[in-house]
Parts: structure tokens; C-alpha cells; sequence
């Protein structure tokens, strides 16, 4: 029994010595822990419960030269349903009622909800879609709907938000206000207006440390280094609203009639350079237009008889031949080292001056002037064209310019015909806006400016920087130049080559232009033609200039030339925005009073210098001057959208009673 109990307490203090060691390795390890490891520990806890979330910034918005929007940022919504959240009773009681709700907004039958979400139950799916790309509005709805108005952990509704980028105006220069994106390597990229002012646009997200606490919620912890999101700029662009939608649609016609690959058009400012409408339409399989390439700004080609303007400038320039000068358009036809030149008029137009060649756009005494004048000093020629500017880009703030080409002396490519043909725009590229750069010089008497989209960046009504003209070339050339140039261009639309297009109405100058492109080519990248008008308008007082082009239109009634296919769309569009213009700038009886002003000052004011006793008229308004005005007189406001004001819910004239609310709906 003695040995019994002796070996029981042999095992006792062997159990004791084995807790008493790791009693000691306990001991160390907590030391180690807490002392030599324990910064690491302490940073591994602190990164699992405490971490910096980003804030981030709203984005600008981009809106046209007359305010409307263009570009802004609204929220889209997705809500999925977590079906193991809700206990089997509050299921069964809410199930029918939240598919009736949801098929009042979403669209489909009642019971096609309901059986999807007894599907997800039974399976225990914790992340069923029920919607995606949801307005606020249908957001707000759905929320409070049966079930779902239980929240996340009662009523298993999963609302996940992400801000998108509408286009308000739709496909509309769509090209020309741009994106930014992100591709799938992860880097950035983007077009347009958003891209080239996305520093302006995007701000400076914040920061904001949260802690974890219970069920994975994270509580925000305000400390020093939390900082605060700051909202990117608005960026105000010089398109006008109104004259992008004639552009659009008048190119859009042809490009129709004509079944043509692609085209573009641009309407500029000519004193400021601004560009008024830019559109750009390239043609689907189907047969559809919609906003592809920027061919106004990245397409370089050679541009046909448009080109004829810059060698008529350097031989006047250079007195070389004056407009008066008779040429002999040798029947239509004339060989350079055994290369023709035909004019499109067969039989060519006999013995006719220089300035009534541009006029009818004969190849042959175009380029027999030119040739005639520097086949001795072709370099000169070149130096005019490069001091035109007509070899270098124009330096837009917009990405993907194409980059002009002209064949230099010096260059190995250099043949006995690059010059004449330079004569009638071959051998040469340009992009359309470039070329409309170049007119438009013309018709703003010598002052090259250049092409702009942007007049300022604004924060509110505060104006952080503002673009002012930019000159490329204060003289493309001497004013006497510049008065015969216009007169021939002037007569290009009276009786020459754009004759058709002639209005007693409205003056317009311009030049016509038809270019066979990849000509030597077969099959559909083969040869086609160009179909192009450039000019400007009034013809004496020019206030816009403008260039049409139309790629690869239907020849079938061989009816391709730049007076037929393009001229058209120049026109309508000169013509409706001069029409609508104001005919004069002189306002005649200042002191009479207009009848309409005064009634609506009575209906809204009360002489006796009393507020505003009626609710005001606020359709077009802005919405931060309507809500300004609305609270002004007491009225309680709920503002839904941004921009001006499109509906109100009290009528205008009723009586404002204290704290009443008005909702408006802004556009």
C-alpha cells in the first residue's frame, strides 16, 4: 500500500513539474509577446479593427456655354436580398405583399418575384439580385417596402450604391465631352473634355479612420488625420446646346440619305475660336449613326480641293500671280511626268482667270499656277505652307489630334510631283479641324486663333481660371491677301463651284472640296471619296465658321461632290442659326413700357412694397436661384435633380400660404 501511494505521489509531482513548465513557458511567451513582440501585435490588431476609409470626392460637373448640363455624376443603386436574414414569420407575412410592391416598380409579374424569392430561401441564397442600375427614387421605394423595410438583418435587404456618368443631353458630342475609365490592367484612361480637365473635374478624396465593432459595422473615429473630400470643379464648355443639336441632325440626315461610312461636323466662333458644336457619326452594322471616333480632331487625310486656299495665299502672297491672271485649262486635262490632273467639268472651262478657277475648283489652273510660279523654288511653296501653320497640330486641350503631314524638299520622299499635286491637296494630310482653323483665319481678317472647348473652370459662381483666346498667328498674312481671298470665296457660293447653295437671304463663303482617299486601293479599305464644305458665315461680318465632311458616300447616282454631299448640312446649319439671330442690335424706345413685363410685375409684386404674395413662375429658372427665391418668401422647398427647374408643384398665381412646400423638379 506504501509503495502504492509512493508512486501515486511520484505521478502527482510529475504533473505538478509539467504545469509548472508551462506555467514558465506561458509566462515567457506572454512576455515575449508583450515586450519584444508586442509592437508587431499591437500594429496587426490596430490594421484588423481600425483602418482609413476613403471619402471620396464628387465629381464636377461639365456643362454647355448656355448651362445645360452635359456631363454629372448621379447614383446607381443594386439591391439584393439576403434570404436566410428574415425569420420563417416575418417571411410568410411579408412575401406576398413585397412582390406585389416590387412589381409595381420593376415591371414584371407579381408572382414572378415571388416565386424568385421563395427559389433563393429553399436555396439559402444570402445574395439574390432583385435589381440593378436603380434611381434614387426606385431606391427610396423599394427600401420601405414589406420586408425590406425590416433592414439589413431582419429583412435581408443588401442595397449596394456606385456613382455613374450621365451624359443629360444623350449621345449628343458625346465624343467631345469624353469619359475617363479604368483599364484592365488597372491603369487610366479616358477621352475628350473629362479626360483633359479631369484634374479640374475629379478633386481630392478624403480619409476617415473607422473602428470595427460588433456584427462588422465600423464606427468613424475622429482624429487628427481625418481628412476631408474636396469636390472637383465644374468645367464650363463652349459648346451652345442649340447650335450642337442643328449640327447633329443636319449631319446626321446626309450621312443618312447618302448611306455614308462616317462623317463630322464643327461650327466654331470665329473671333474666340470656341467651338459651338462639334459631331462626330460613324455608321454601325445596322445601319445606324452614333458618336464613334473624333474624325473632327484625330482623322488626317488628304483633303482634296479645300487645300486650293493655302496655294492661292502664297501666290498672292508672293505676287507670283494676282486673281486676275488667266490660265488655259488645256480642255480639262494636263500631264506632269506622266501623271494627269483632270478637272471634274470634262472639256475643262477654256481660257479663265485665276480667281474664277478657285471659283469653279479647276484642278488644272490651279495647278499649273502653283507649278508654273515654284517649280524652280519649291521650297518657298513648302515655307508658306509651313508658316500657315498648316504642318504642325494645333496644341488642343483634347487628346488623339492627328498630326498634319507635308512632304518637305529635304525628304527622301520628295518627287517631281509632290508639288503640283500639294496644288489640289494630295500628297498632303489634315485633319478637319485643322483645316476650319486655317478658313477661319481668313474670315477673322488674318488672326489664326485657336480652336477651344472650354471657356472656364468654376467652384459655385466663383470662377477659379478662365481661358481667354489664344492666337497661334496674329497675321497668316497681309490684309490684301485677306480682302481677295474673301471675295473669292464669297463668289464660290455666289456662282461657283457652291452655287447651289446660294440664299439672297444670308451670305455665306466657303470653299467645296471632293478627295479620292486611298486611291491605288481595292476592296472596302479602298478607294473612296471625301465629300467636304468649309466656310464661314455672314460672308461680310462672318460670326461662325464651319466644316462639313462625309466619308465614302453612296455613289450610285454618282452624285459625291462636296456642293451635293456636304454643302447641304453647311447651309441648313448657316441658315438656322441665322435666322433665329437677332436681325439688329439697336432697341428702340427704351422708356416704352412692354405691356406682358408689366402684368407679370403686378401678378408677382404688390405696390405697396410688400414681399411677393404669389407663388412665381419658376420654370427655366436655375435651381439654387429658385430655391433662393422660394425661401425668400417663406415657402418650405424639396428640390429633386440638378440643373434648371422643368416642373413645380404648386402652380404659379396661387396664393402663398406661410410654410407651405413646394417640390421642384429640376432637369
Amino acid at each position: 500500500m506504501a509503495v502504492e501511494d509512493k508512486y501515486i505521489s511520484y505521478r502527482i509531482y510529475l504533473v505538478a513539474f509539467a504545469i509548472f513548465l508551462m506555467a514558465i513557458a506561458i509566462a515567457v511567451k506572454l512576455t515575449n509577446i508583450q515586450w519584444v513582440e508586442g509592437d508587431y501585435y499591437r500594429k496587426l490588431a490596430k490594421e484588423r479593427t481600425v483602418k482609413n476609409f476613403v471619402i471620396p470626392a464628387n465629381k464636377g460637373n461639365i456643362y454647355s456655354a448656355d448651362g445645360s448640363l452635359l456631363a454629372t455624376s448621379i447614383p446607381n443603386y443594386e439591391i439584393r436580398f439576403d434570404a436566410v436574414a428574415p425569420k420563417a414569420e416575418a417571411f410568410e407575412k411579408n412575401v406576398k405583399s413585397l412582390s406585389d410592391s416590387l412589381a409595381s416598380v420593376l415591371g414584371k409579374p407579381s408572382n414572378f418575384f415571388e416565386n424568385e424569392l421563395r427559389k433563393a430561401r429553399a436555396n439559402k441564397n444570402r445574395y439574390y439580385l432583385v435589381a440593378r442600375k436603380l434611381s434614387y427614387t426606385q431606391y427610396s421605394k423599394i427600401k420601405g417596402f414589406p420586408l425590406f423595410n425590416l433592414g439589413a438583418y431582419k429583412g435581408g435587404i443588401i442595397i449596394e450604391q456606385e456613382t455613374v456618368r450621365e451624359h443629360p443631353i444623350g449621345k449628343i458630342a458625346e465624343r467631345t465631352v469624353g469619359y475617363e475609365r479604368t483599364t484592365e490592367s488597372g491603369s487610366f484612361d479616358g477621352k475628350g473634355i473629362e479626360w483633359a480637365f479631369r484634374k479640374y473635374l475629379n478633386g481630392k478624396d478624403g480619409k476617415i479612420l473607422k473602428q470595427k465593432i460588433a456584427k462588422g459595422q465600423w464606427k468613424p473615429i475622429r482624429d487628427i488625420n481625418e481628412v476631408e473630400p474636396q469636390d472637383g470643379y465644374d468645367v464650363i464648355s463652349t459648346i451652345d446646346v442649340y447650335v450642337q443639336d442643328i449640327a447633329h441632325h443636319a449631319l446626321l440626315k446626309q450621312l443618312e440619305l447618302y448611306e455614308a461610312d462616317h462623317g463630322c461636323v464643327v461650327v466654331m466662333e470665329t473671333k474666340t475660336g470656341h467651338v459651338k458644336a462639334i459631331s462626330n457619326l460613324g455608321r454601325a452594322n445596322d445601319g445606324t449613326y452614333y458618336e464613334t471616333t473624333n474624325y473632327a480632331v484625330a482623322e488626317s487625310h488628304e483633303p482634296g480641293s479645300t487645300y486650293k486656299l493655302a496655294g492661292l495665299m502664297a501666290l498672292l502672297e508672293d505676287k507670283k500671280a494676282d486673281t486676275s491672271t488667266v490660265y488655259d485649262s488645256k480642255g480639262g486635262e494636263i500631264t506632269y511626268f506622266g501623271k494627269k490632273v483632270r478637272d471634274s467639268h470634262k472639256g475643262g472651262y477654256g481660257k479663265i482667270s485665276l480667281a474664277r478657277g478657285f471659283e469653279l475648283s479647276s484642278n488644272t489652273v490651279l495647278v499649273q499656277a502653283v507649278y508654273n510660279a515654284y517649280k524652280n523654288e519649291s521650297s518657298k511653296f513648302v515655307s508658306h505652307l509651313n508658316n500657315f501653320g498648316l504642318n504642325k497640330t494645333l496644341g488642343l486641350s483634347i487628346k488623339g489630334e492627328g498630326v498634319p503631314y507635308i512632304p518637305q524638299p529635304s525628304d527622301k520622299n520628295w518627287s517631281n510631283i509632290s508639288l503640283p499635286w500639294m496644288a489640289f491637296g494630295y500628297g498632303v494630310h489634315i485633319t478637319p479641324l485643322q483645316t476650319l482653323a486655317f478658313y477661319n483665319a481668313v474670315a477673322n481678317d488674318g488672326e489664326m486663333v485657336k480652336p477651344q472647348f472650354v471657356s472656364e473652370i468654376k467652384e459655385w459662381n466663383k470662377t477659379i481660371k478662365k481661358y481667354e483666346k489664344e492666337v497661334l498667328n496674329p497675321r497668316i498674312c497681309s490684309p490684301e491677301t485677306i480682302s481677295k481671298l474673301q471675295a473669292v470665296l464669297a463668289n464660290v457660293v455666289k456662282k461657283g463651284t457652291g452655287s447651289k447653295l446660294y440664299s439672297k437671304d444670308f451670305s455665306m463663303a466657303g470653299k467645296t472640296g471632293t478627295a479620292q482617299v486611298n486611291y491605288g486601293k481595292s476592296g472596302r479599305s479602298g478607294m473612296y471619296y471625301a465629300s467636304s464644305f468649309v466656310g464661314y458665315f455672314p460672308a461680310d461680318k462672318p460670326m461662325y465658321s464651319c466644316i462639313v465632311v462625309v466619308h465614302r458616300p453612296n455613289t450610285a447616282n454618282n452624285d459625291f461632290y462636296g456642293a451635293g454631299v456636304a454643302g447641304p448640312v453647311f447651309k441648313r446649319i448657316a441658315q438656322k442659326i441665322f435666322t433665329d439671330a437677332p436681325s439688329t442690335n439697336e432697341i428702340k424706345n427704351l422708356d416704352r413700357k412692354i405691356q406682358k413685363q408689366e402684368r407679370n410685375y403686378d401678378s408677382y409684386f404688390v405696390k405697396s412694397e410688400k414681399k411677393l404674395q404669389l407663388i412665381p413662375n419658376l420654370k427655366g429658372m436655375s435651381g439654387m436661384d429658385a430655391v433662393a427665391l422660394l425661401e425668400n418668401l417663406g415657402v418650405k422647398v424639396r428640390a429633386i435633380g440638378v440643373g434648371k427647374v422643368k416642373k413645380q408643384s404648386l402652380a404659379a398665381g396661387q396664393n402663398i400660404v406661410k410654410n407651405t412646400t413646394i417640390l421642384l423638379e429640376l432637369s
